[in-house]
């Protein structure tokens, strides 16, 4: 069984051109609660973070829900992140994933929060917040 905090407010992916600089609404005052990640690629810039810091020049997919282990989990533990996207599989709720040095964490579609911790608790974890 994984505890699973689920973080508050709605969030945001949010896609950069490669150049683009990255402003400082998504860097400045981050809240306890607040993940905000970036990855680069020759491709261009992926930011996920909450709906409110989404960068304006950027292409944004909204209304996301963060779900974050319960953690420290290091990143040499396998396996967590399976056992989480499987059960969301299998109720064909869409998920994307992404992991920190500490955790990983999970958005899922808001409309679909009350299916995806359902899937989730069936598969025995335990959804927190």
């Amino acid at each position: 069984m994984l505890d699973i905090a689920l973080l508050p407010g709605e969030y945001a992916v949010c896609r950069l051109a490669a150049d683009s600089a990255l402003p400082p609404v998504l860097s400045s005052g981050l809240g306890a609660a607040e993940v905000v990640t970036v990855s680069w690629t020759a491709d261009g810039i992926s930011v996920i973070c909450p709906m409110e810091r989404a960068p304006s020049p950027a292409v944004v997919e909204t209304a996301w829900r963060c779900l974050r282990m319960a953690g420290p989990v290091g990143v040499a533990v396998t396996g967590t992140l399976a056992a989480l996207v499987d059960p969301l599989a299998g109720a064909r709720v869409n998920a994307v994933a992404f992991s920190t040095f500490d955790t990983d964490y999970l958005l899922v579609p808001a409309v679909r929060l009350d299916e995806a911790t359902a899937a989730l608790e069936r598969a025995g974890h335990r959804v927190l917040g």
